[in-house]
C-alpha cells in the first residue's frame, strides 16, 4: 500500500497528481480507431431505405408477404445479420427470437407473432460471461398505432437505430472480443416495448450477465420542429439514477453514502460520453438525467426495470413533424417520417459512439471486485482496496474521482497496485476504480463501499 508519510512528500505526490490529470485521457486504441473508421454513412443510408420500401413495418402488420410488413423486414435484417456472420470464422451466429402476443384491448388487436431479430458476438474467453448489448426497434407507426396496413416509413423512427445496429454487426463481426456483445432489433415498441420485455425478461430467467445495453431510438436527424434549431455535433444519453429494485436497507444505504446520482445506468452513462468523444470527433454526448422524454418511453427501460445498466441514446432535438405522423403536406407544412429528413453523417457519427462503446467493453477486463473505502478514522486521506477480476488482460487499475457536484469524473490516477491512499478527502469526492487492459480499454467503474 502506498502512503504519503511527510508533508514533502505530500506535496510532491499533489504536484504529480495534478501534473498527471491536467491531461485529458486520449489514448485511441487502433483495433477501435481501425473498426471507427470502417463505419459507413451510404451503408447507413441503404439500410434505411429499404427499411422504408417495406411500406410499413407495424408489428400488427403482415408476418407472410414476401415485400411489405414487418415479416418481411425481420426476415431481411436476419439476412443481414447472416451475411456479416460469414466473415466471423464462425463467431456470430443470428436467428429471430419469437412469441406470440395475445389481444389486450389496448395497442394488440390479434394473436400475433412477435420476433426480435438477433445476432450474437460470442466472447472469446469462455470464463468471460459479460454480454453487452445494443439494440433498436425495427417495428414503425402511423399516427394511428392501429393502422397495419398503409404507409408508416419510420425512417428516423426507428430505422435509424437499427441501421445503426447492423452496422455494428457489419464492422464488428470481423474483430473478436473476449465478452460477448449482442446486437438487436426488436419488435413491438411502438405497442408497448413487447420485444424488449421478452428480451429482457428471457435475460433474467437465463442468468445472463448482461453489464451493458445501448438502446437507439431516434437518432438520425439534426433538426427539431418549433424551435428549429439545427445541431449535428450533440446527442443525448438518458439514464435514471439507480435501480427500481433498490429497495429498503439497499436503498437507506444509497442515501446514507449519497450515491443517488451513481447507479449502474448513471455510471455506464459517463462512460459512454468518455468513450464515444474519445473515439468519434465533432459529437458531445449530453447526459440527461431522466430515464426518457416525457410522455415517452424506450427498449431500455424493461432492462433497467430489472435491474440492468441500460440507457438511451436519442438525437439532440426532434422534430415531431416527422414522428408518428402520417405522410402529407398542411398548411406547406411537410409531415411524415421520410429519410429525406435525416442526416446521414449525423447518423454515422451517433452509431460510431455505440460501436466504439461495444468494443472498448468487450475488449476491457472484469470489472475490480470488492471495492472498498476506508471509513474507521477520521482522516483528509482516502484509502481504497480492491481485488482483481479473474479473467481479462489486466495492466492495471484507473481510480476515478470527482467533486460530489461534478457530473462527470474529473481526474484518473493509474495503479497497478490493489490498495491507493489518496490526499484527498473521502467527504469532499466521489471516488471508483476501473480494470484496465494492455491496449487500455477501461471496464465499468465500480463504486467503493465502506470496508467492514
Amino acid at each position: 500500500m502506498r502512503y504519503v508519510k511527510s508533508f514533502a512528500a505530500f506535496i510532491a505526490f499533489t504536484i504529480l497528481l495534478n501534473k498527471v490529470n491536467a491531461q485529458k485521457i486520449i489514448q485511441r486504441d487502433e483495433e477501435i480507431n481501425n473498426i471507427i473508421s470502417q463505419v459507413s454513412k451510404d451503408s447507413l443510408r441503404s439500410y434505411v431505405h429499404q427499411l422504408v420500401n417495406f411500406n410499413t413495418r407495424s408489428t400488427l402488420s403482415s408476418q407472410t408477404d414476401k415485400t411489405k410488413g414487418i415479416g418481411a423486414a425481420r426476415n431481411w435484417v436476419l439476412n443481414k445479420f447472416k451475411l456479416y456472420a460469414e466473415q466471423s470464422n464462425g463467431r456470430m451466429t443470428a436467428y429471430i427470437d419469437t412469441t406470440t402476443l395475445q389481444p389486450d384491448s389496448k395497442r394488440v388487436n390479434k394473436n400475433i407473432l412477435l420476433g426480435n431479430v438477433v445476432a450474437i458476438l460470442k466472447g472469446t474467453n469462455t470464463a468471460d460471461k459479460r454480454i453487452f448489448l445494443m439494440s433498436g426497434h425495427l417495428d414503425s407507426r402511423r399516427t394511428d398505432v392501429m393502422d397495419s396496413v398503409n404507409f408508416a416509413p419510420g425512417a428516423n423512427d426507428d430505422g435509424s437505430g437499427v441501421a445503426a445496429v447492423i452496422e455494428a454487426a457489419r464492422v464488428l463481426s470481423s474483430h473478436s472480443f473476449p465478452a460477448t456483445i449482442i446486437l438487436m432489433a426488436v419488435s413491438g415498441e411502438e405497442q408497448g416495448l413487447f420485444g424488449s420485455e421478452l428480451m429482457a425478461n428471457n435475460a433474467v430467467k437465463n442468468h445472463l450477465q448482461i453489464e451493458a445495453v445501448l438502446n437507439n431510438d431516434i437518432i438520425g436527424s439534426n433538426n427539431s420542429s418549433g424551435t428549429n434549431i439545427i445541431n449535428n455535433t450533440q446527442v443525448r444519453v438518458f439514464s435514471e439514477p439507480f435501480s427500481v429494485l433498490d429497495t429498503g436497507k439497499t436503498l437507506q444505504r444509497i442515501r446514507s453514502l449519497g450515491l443517488e446520482n451513481d447507479g449502474k445506468a448513471r455510471q455506464l452513462a459517463r462512460y459512454v460520453k468518455e468513450i464515444g468523444e474519445r473515439y468519434v470527433d465533432d459529437i458531445e454526448i449530453v447526459m440527461v438525467y431522466r430515464s426518457d422524454r416525457f410522455l415517452r418511453g424506450g427498449d431500455h427501460i424493461p432492462f433497467a426495470n430489472r435491474g440492468f445498466a441500460a440507457v438511451r441514446l436519442t438525437e439532440m432535438n426532434e422534430n415531431f413533424n416527422h414522428q408518428h405522423q402520417d405522410v402529407r403536406t398542411k398548411n406547406d407544412t411537410a409531415y411524415g417520417d421520410l429519410e429525406e429528413y435525416m442526416d446521414f453523417d449525423y447518423l454515422k457519427k451517433n452509431a460510431s459512439v455505440n460501436i466504439a462503446n461495444l468494443a472498448n467493453l468487450a475488449k476491457a477486463p472484469g470489472v475490480p471486485q470488492n471495492v472498498s473505502i476506508d471509513v474507521k478514522e477520521l482522516t483528509n486521506f482516502t484509502e481504497l482496496s480492491w481485488s482483481a477480476s479473474a479473467f481479462g488482460n489486466l495492466k492495471g487499475y484507473y481510480v476515478l474521482m470527482r467533486e460530489t457536484t461534478s457530473p462527470i469524473w474529473q481526474k484518473k490516477i493509474f495503479t497497478t497496485e490493489d490498495s491507493i491512499n489518496l490526499p484527498y478527502s473521502k467527504d469532499n469526492y466521489f471516488f471508483a476504480v476501473q480494470s484496465v487492459s494492455n491496449d487500455g480499454n477501461e471496464s465499468l467503474p465500480v463504486m467503493p463501499l465502506p470496508a467492514r
